[in-house]
């Protein structure tokens, strides 16, 4: 798969997350996102979709973009 194809399949991945938690309060369904992404995601995913929020983020819906900048702020930075 290409990259640009990767990317696209991490953004719909996220946004079928938001669209689970559309019910819940703004806050709660960020932090609950951001707890998925953080729990059931490799951490290669993780890394990719904060890269693809820090270049952009198309498509990304606004309650997932929030959550994985949320996540990018408390992640410590691989070395």
């Amino acid at each position: 798969m290409s990259h640009e194809g990767q990317e696209k399949k991490l953004v719909y991945m996220a946004d079928q997350i938001a669209t689970f938690f559309a019910s819940e309060p703004e806050e709660a369904a960020i932090a609950a996102i951001e707890n998925h992404l953080r729990k059931f995601w490799d951490p290669r995913m993780r890394r990719k979709i904060v890269a693809y929020t820090e270049d952009g983020a198309h498509g990304l819906s606004d309650r997932a973009y929030a959550a994985v900048r949320k996540l990018a702020e408390t992640s410590t930075p691989a070395h």
